[in-house]
């Protein structure tokens, strides 16, 4: 393990889990590296550029006003409530903003271009707007993010998180529209996306919290919406340190296969590489709390002989410097290595946490896939994919996919994977199944 921290600095640590042995003629090195941070602050009186504080954050809310969100009327009156329940979460001096979007996107609160800072008498000022808010007009989603984009360019702080919901398919422009709003708004904010009731695309959803670095899920009723608003506030307002990149390093001849977030859900930062010097890149992680997350690295290094030993990676995570200028801050390192042995026993050996995470990145993969095949009527390849999810989920104690999984198959013998397709399958279970699918255990260590 290696950390680096500074009297009221982000403490972070890293630790690397693999094995370091590779057969004559090995060359593909992967590693499991756990990043912990355990909070924020000021580093010789002079705000990172991470820096947390309330006055350092900012929300903008972007509700789903378009007109499916009148079925049933309820649906709206939730959605109003849950906005409210989420604002009475906001610390004092959160910058912050609500958004009312349907085929256009419309600052209901302050409604001044800008945002307001979060007080007794702001709190109550939005609730009050929020009671405005009536369900008419389409859906285009990219215009609700391309406004709250605007709204945090209004301000100077580090912390920028939105939280989106919608009831329904993004109808009312182009994907490519949707697309180039993702790609403007990537590294500008976060974004936590919710989809209520069952009428959305979950392609659409969790490609927006994919893209954004938040989360994704299923509100499938409508009541339980402001409970969950309010979790979400809860993790915004927790989190303490913005735009930390997971830096690689690598030497000469040795090429990334692939970087991805494992734990606590499987995300894919290869394709997200920004170039950080020679032979380094950088890959976006968001914002930070007290929390842990996993990566797994995979690099191909060139071909060594027998008892030769070389550094694979070196694996960083870093701030951004002042804006302006300055250099970056390291807040914590650690080391990937390479042995090549003729001990079979050593070069064959897996490790365990690469194992598990291994098998979490193919329990998401065979999940998409059997749904997908479901969908367009092939059964057999549904069948045989999501008895394979099953299996996986069973060795990895995955309970809660397990548990979704029961209500898409009938599980005949989860150790071999058997299981038959359900009948009838509840359109909300099949949706959480699909939207959840990404989301892992961590490896018991």
């Amino acid at each position: 393990m290696a950390n680096f921290s500074k009297s009221q600095a982000p403490r972070f640590s890293v630790d690397v889990y693999q094995n370091s042995y590779l057969p004559e003629g090995g060359r593909e090195v992967n590693a499991i590296v756990t990043v912990t941070s355990t909070g924020g602050g000021t580093t010789g009186g002079v705000p990172l550029a991470g820096n947390a504080s309330a006055s350092n954050t900012a929300v903008v809310l972007m509700v789903d006003c378009s007109g499916s969100m009148e079925y049933p009327p309820t649906k709206m009156r939730n959605a109003r409530d849950a906005t409210a329940a989420a604002i009475d979460t906001l610390r004092d001096g959160t910058l912050f903003a609500v958004v009312a979007g349907t085929h256009v996107a419309k600052d209901v609160y302050p409604g001044n271009g800008r945002l307001a800072k979060a007080d007794r008498l702001t709190r109550a000022q939005a609730k009050d707007a929020l009671r405005g808010l009536g369900a008419g007009g389409g859906t285009a989603i990219g215009t609700w993010l391309r406004l709250a984009d605007r709204l945090f360019g209004t301000t100077g702080v580090g912390l920028r998180h939105g939280i989106l919901l919608t009831d329904g398919r993004n109808e009312h422009e182009a994907p490519e529209d949707l697309r180039a709003a993702l790609d403007a708004c990537a590294g500008r904010f976060t974004c936590d996306a919710r989809g209520v009731g069952t009428d959305w695309e979950v392609k659409e959803v969790t490609g927006i919290a994919s893209a954004l670095l938040g989360t994704a899920d299923i509100v499938a009723d409508p009541a339980g919406l402001a409970a969950d608003f309010t979790r979400m506030m809860e993790n915004a307002m927790g989190k303490e340190v913005a735009d930390v990149a997971l830096r690689l390093w690598t030497p000469v001849d040795t090429e990334v296969l692939f970087v991805k977030q494992v734990a606590p859900s499987v995300v894919d930062l290869t394709g997200r590489r920004t170039e950080a010097g020679p032979r380094a890149g950088d890959y976006p992680t968001g914002s930070w709390g007290d929390e842990s997350r996993d990566y797994h690295v995979c690099v191909r290094v060139p071909q060594a002989r027998i008892g030769q030993e070389m550094l694979a990676a070196r694996v960083s995570l870093v701030l951004p410097g002042p804006s302006g200028g300055g250099a970056p801050e390291t807040l914590a390192q650690g080391l990937v290595r390479a042995v090549w042995t003729d001990d079979l026993v050593a070069s064959t050996a897996m490790n365990p946490q690469v194992a598990h995470y291994t098998g979490q990145a193919e329990l998401a993969r065979v999940i998409q896939q059997g749904l997908d095949a479901r969908k367009a009527g092939d059964l057999n390849g549904a069948t045989a994919k999501l008895g394979r999810a099953v299996q996986l989920a069973s060795v990895s104690g995955n309970e809660d996919t397990a548990k979704l999984l029961s209500k898409v198959v009938d599980v005949v013998d989860a150790a071999t994977g058997t299981v038959r397709l359900k009948a009838k399958v509840a359109e909300a279970d099949e949706m959480t199944l699909e939207t959840r699918s990404t989301k892992t255990v961590r490896v018991k260590k």
